[in-house]
């Protein structure tokens, strides 16, 4: 708590103190705020020392007025103690924005460093820190040469989100996803030499379902991060081996994740996440985000080679599932949808829709939703096509032919 508090009377800009103290308080504040990183072994409070330390830096330390903190963190991430060592890390994670021009002279060092800290030898704690560091390090290096020094780190990296997962550490492990998603939306040409070793491990997470769903929910966010990074890394992804493919049959198996309440049939009026949950919540925005992000030509071969086999399934989830994934996906693959090749396909597929249907009790509130599911995606394909009123009605003529009653 002391540390909190010292920490926001002299960082915070509205209320610091450290501006009128004098030049003997403030170097004595430094060095026994040192004095304490160096000496504390309690893994939370050694934390807050660290953040006070970084936040302190992070306002002075441009214009010289802490000479010592430099040589103090190298001497620290090189000791011997664990502890230490991830306090350093730590410090350097968060002044990598603040400092990073002044960091430069030390590439090779910060190099060898990163690399000794992410080896199996280190505590998991330490490897964490150490992830932190470079991932934050890397988002700060401004040329390509730079980044290149580091992409020989990525095994090291990958090895820390393994060994985290492989020890039980999901915490860990789900803290390491997300230094990693956060280099996939800003860096993402830093992963292209070890991309599909890095995409592969990510497929594994996001289908391990023994592991917790939020771990795999964020490789599911990484993938669809990298995908979406194509101002930056154009074309990267298309490239990959199988991976729309396993991507989308994850992403529809997160669909089947729906609950049914008989009560809900009988109610008078309808929550619209009934039913749903956080697998579905995911796989619903995750495949609008990779139709836009890829486009048509690249996701709609792979979801009509896999979504005719849901919906002649008799599991209602799985046809539920193809209904809701072709709407997803409509907007991102509106341009190629319009094409006669793909609107065969769209035909085939609603043709199986309405063929089952019909072969069962009559279910007015089952048929009205496919039909309004049909009405959105008809408005998207027309507002991409141009398609006048005549050309909306022979759309409809071809799908339901003789079965107008249902409406």
């Amino acid at each position: 708590m002391v540390a909190i508090l010292l920490r926001k009377l002299i960082t915070k800009d509205d209320v610091s103190l450290w501006p009128q103290l004098s030049p003997v308080t403030q170097t004595a504040v430094k060095g026994q705020l040192l004095l304490c990183v160096q000496r504390e072994e309690g893994k939370s409070i050694c934390k807050k020392l660290c953040d006070t330390v970084a936040e302190l830096a992070a306002g002075i330390l441009e214009e010289g007025m802490w000479p010592e903190l430099l040589p103090f963190m190298f001497q620290c991430v090189s000791s011997d103690s664990m502890r230490q060592r991830e306090s350093a890390l730590l410090m350097f994670a968060q002044l990598a924005q603040y400092i990073g021009p002044q960091l430069r002279a030390y590439l090779p060092t910060l190099h060898t460093i990163f690399q000794q800290c992410l080896s199996a030898d280190a505590s998991s704690d330490v490897r964490i820190a150490a992830l932190r560091a470079t991932t934050n390090f890397v988002q700060t290096l401004e040329t390509a040469v730079e980044r290149e020094s580091f992409q020989d780190l990525l095994p090291g990296m990958l090895q820390t989100l393994s060994l985290a997962l492989n020890n039980g550490e999901e915490a860990a492990a789900q803290e390491a996803l997300e230094m990693f998603i956060e280099v996939a939306g800003t860096e993402p040409r830093f992963l292209r030499c070890r991309l599909v070793e890095v995409v592969g491990n990510m497929l594994q997470i996001a289908e391990a379902e023994e592991l917790e769903e939020g771990t795999r929910h964020l490789a599911v966010e990484f993938l669809i991060t990298l995908a979406e990074a194509r101002e930056r890394a154009p074309g990267m992804m298309r490239k990959l081996p199988q991976f729309i493919g396993r991507l989308f049959v994850i992403l529809m198996k997160m669909l089947l994740d729906i609950e049914d309440d008989t009560q809900w049939h009988f109610a008078e009026s309808e929550e619209e996440d009934a039913g749903e949950t956080a697998d579905y919540e995911v796989g619903q925005e995750c495949l609008d985000r990779l139709a836009i992000s890829l486009g048509g030509n690249t996701v709609l071969p792979v979801a009509f080679q896999l979504l005719p086999s849901f919906v002649n399934d008799s599991d209602w989830k799985k046809r539920h599932a193809a209904l809701i994934a072709l709407a997803q996906i409509a907007e991102g693959c509106s341009k190629v949808l319009v094409g006669i090749s793909c609107m065969r396909n769209l035909h085939t597929l609603c043709q199986l829709f309405l063929c089952y249907y019909l072969s069962l009790s009559p279910r007015k509130p089952v048929i009205a939703t496919f039909c309004i599911w049909l009405l959105h995606l008809a408005i998207l394909l027309l507002k991409e096509a141009s398609i006048g009123f005549t050309g909306q009605s022979a759309f409809f003529i071809l799908v339901f032919g003789g079965h107008t009653n249902l409406f």
